[in-house]
């Protein structure tokens, strides 16, 4: 017994001296979409300054596939000691689960870092398609049903749900077309390859001022600041069809708490400098709530949305593609 409290107490001092000399190397953030889109954007701009207040490089690695799940099986394999993160949306770190093969514990196996901004989904389509209004679009896909198609980001996304959510309240039928991230997808609705989407709203916000896409309604109680003239879905006439995702850093499980809490500390100072706010805010992003901000917050928050999305993901039989 005296040689095992020895042994606990060595381990606890050299976590203890191992956690005030954190970071001493690069730390690599692992985002499960591609690069390009606005999840990335804000990876990117949170990397930027967290750098700084940590004083080491944050490199920014975009690992797409599987729902997102191989990126996060890849932040559960590595080592608990704070230099390997992970970054993504409520699309990849609560329903992926439910719906792909997975081999970690999406709740067990990962430690909730910080809560970061969330955004509204909306309705886009592409530039030529005729319908100017959501009920026009309605009655047009009506008039021509399986002949319109609809991106779908990955089986697992809030986008695919917000598609799905859409069809079932119109009683209307396109068909999803599959891609692994937003920008590619995006790329097709620009291009006129593909007629709809159901996307992340910052995503897609620099097409819409340019011209090149059409928004139909924002998928929120309230119009949207970064795009005041998109009429909410209430206003459009489908009330109460409301999508929108939040995005949030994990670490491995058994990442010493001084670690987390020093990961937490430069997020929230990114959130809180007026410049990163300014970056986030022409993203179309709002910050979260302060009393979600810290690490224990967002574990409950983040387990009450897996016990949340589980059933429905079950009921609604989404299958991998």
């Amino acid at each position: 017994m005296r040689k095992f409290l020895i042994a606990m107490a060595l381990t606890m001092l050299a976590a203890g001296v191992h956690a005030q000399t954190y970071p001493s190397r690069p730390i690599t953030m692992v985002v499960a979409l591609t690069a390009g889109g606005a999840v990335d954007a804000l990876a990117r701009v949170m990397a930027e300054h967290m750098r700084v207040t940590l004083g080491q490089t944050i490199v920014v690695e975009n690992m797409g596939g599987a729902g997102g799940t191989l990126s996060i099986s890849r932040v559960v394999r590595a080592d608990p000691d704070g230099y390997t993160i992970g970054m993504g949306t409520l699309g990849q770190y609560v329903i992926a689960g439910a719906i792909y093969p997975i081999s970690f514990d999406m709740l067990a196996d990962l430690k909730p870092v910080a809560l970061l901004p969330d955004v509204p989904y909306w309705l886009i389509g592409r530039k030529g398609l005729p319908p100017n209004t959501l009920q026009e679009l309605v009655a047009y896909l009506k008039a021509n049903p399986d002949k319109l198609s609809a991106t779908s980001v990955g089986t697992a996304s809030i986008a695919r749900f917000c598609g799905m959510g859409f069809q079932q309240r119109t009683d209307t039928r396109f068909q999803f077309v599959p891609y692994r991230g937003g920008a590619p997808a995006l790329q097709d609705v620009v291009a006129g390859q593909i007629d709809l989407s159901c996307d992340l709203a910052a995503n897609s916000l620099s097409q819409l001022k340019a011209g090149t896409v059409k928004a139909y309604a924002v998928m929120s109680k309230t119009r949207w600041s970064a795009a005041p003239d998109v009429p909410t879905v209430d206003e459009a006439g489908l009330p109460g069809l409301y999508f929108s995702t939040w995005h949030g850093f994990w670490a491995p499980k058994g990442t010493p708490d001084a670690i987390v809490q020093k990961l937490n500390d430069a997020a929230q100072a990114a959130m809180a400098d007026p410049a990163t706010r300014a970056r986030i805010a022409e993203l179309g992003m709002d910050l979260p709530p302060p009393g979600l901000q810290t690490p224990a917050a967002f574990a409950a928050f983040h387990k009450a949305e897996v016990e949340k999305w589980y059933p429905i993901v079950k009921a609604a039989g989404v299958k991998v593609e």
